[in-house]
């Protein structure tokens, strides 16, 4: 693995973009804030350079929300958000750190949605993004890598994205929920029974636990 010194990258870091997209972005994105031990050590467990936007994302922030929170990116961990991108992995996609990942999780949603880069398990089109959606329990590839994922997070119509999936008074009823906790359904999302959004019940959980559940359906059915 290499060192903090050898992934610190000061002559042209990723940083100063992201910030000039942030503040250029149509979305409202949220930069949590981290402690430097915390950020040293998830940049060294994930393994990419602070020249990368992710190094630059896991080194500099806790993490982003991106409207309202309705999307979370993980970065190195905060009081709102205590998963860090390293730590939401290992045990998921990697059993050590430092291990070659099939896929990464990069950012999640309040409904369960994944979004990953791909490490070649998902399909032939490795370091691009794919979304795991929890309506229908697959993995779509958005034919983007990561710098572009985050201007899609930063940039894209998110009602579009998300059509069918936002009931009404959902941008006040998540301004509480923390980082670490999504939302199950019942019906689930992708019976029949659990198409229309505004007729199913909601209820908070852990991030993990919506994970799991998810996880088993998509091997069971």
């Amino acid at each position: 693995m290499r060192t903090l010194q050898e992934l610190i990258n000061t002559e042209d870091p990723g940083w100063p973009v992201v910030k000039e997209w942030i503040a250029a972005a149509k979305n409202k994105v949220e930069i949590l804030p981290c402690e430097r031990h915390q950020a040293e050590e998830a940049l060294v467990y994930t393994q990419v350079t602070t020249r990368s936007m992710m190094g630059a994302i896991v080194y500099e922030t806790g993490g982003l929300l991106i409207d309202d929170g309705w999307i979370r990116v993980l970065g190195a961990g905060s009081d709102r958000m205590k998963r860090s991108l390293p730590s939401w992995n290992k045990g998921k996609t990697f059993q050590e750190y430092g291990e070659p990942a099939p896929y990464l999780l990069v950012a999640d949603d309040i409904l369960g949605g994944l979004y990953a880069i791909n490490g070649g398990f998902l399909g032939k089109d490795a370091g691009n993004i794919y979304y795991f959606a929890p309506e229908s329990l697959e993995w779509m590839s958005l034919e983007m890598g990561y710098s572009q994922f985050l201007l899609f997070c930063f940039e894209s119509d998110m009602d579009d994205f998300y059509a069918g999936m936002r009931w009404k008074g959902w941008r006040d009823e998540i301004k509480n929920l923390g980082g670490d906790y999504a939302y199950n359904f019942a019906p689930f999302l992708w019976t029949k029974e659990g198409k229309d959004i505004e007729s199913v019940s909601r209820k908070v959980m852990p991030a993990q636990e919506v994970y799991d559940f998810n996880m088993e359906m998509k091997n069971v059915l």
